[in-house]
């Protein structure tokens, strides 16, 4: 995926970098967040990281708490019943804050996302 004419392999593996930090971030403040979720954040951190910088990447991969989610989805595209599960709950608590916190029209949003991204993370394959 590298283009290779010289100043542009540092521009492409700038822009991974770039990328993959900014996902990293919104990992991490997803954390906190009901509506951001952690785990596609770092996966998608990690495959930024792939191409950017090998070191993070790994850490990435490795950590005692984000490695595992992100090695069974780079393995068989899986998603564990507890990852659903916690997701739906996160979904629910971002619908009812929605409800409370947004006008009519806008309101709709949380829970038009919530459908969409549930039913796509029900279907995935959970081993």
């Amino acid at each position: 995926m590298y283009i290779c004419f010289g100043k542009y392999v540092i521009m492409t593996r700038t822009f991974f970098f770039m990328l993959g930090s900014v996902s990293f971030g919104l990992g991490i403040i997803g954390i906190a967040l009901p509506l951001l979720p952690t785990v596609p954040f770092m996966i998608l951190a990690a495959f930024c990281f792939a191409k950017s910088n090998t070191q993070l990447e790994n850490w990435i991969v490795n950590h005692a708490h984000f490695g595992p989610s992100v090695r069974k989805w780079r393995e068989s595209r899986a998603i564990s019943r507890k990852g659903k599960w916690a997701s739906t709950i996160a979904f629910a608590f971002s619908i009812a804050l929605g409800l409370w916190m947004l006008a009519w029209p806008m309101s709709l949003i949380p829970i038009a996302v919530a459908i969409v991204t549930s039913t796509w993370i029900w279907t995935r394959p959970e081993r």
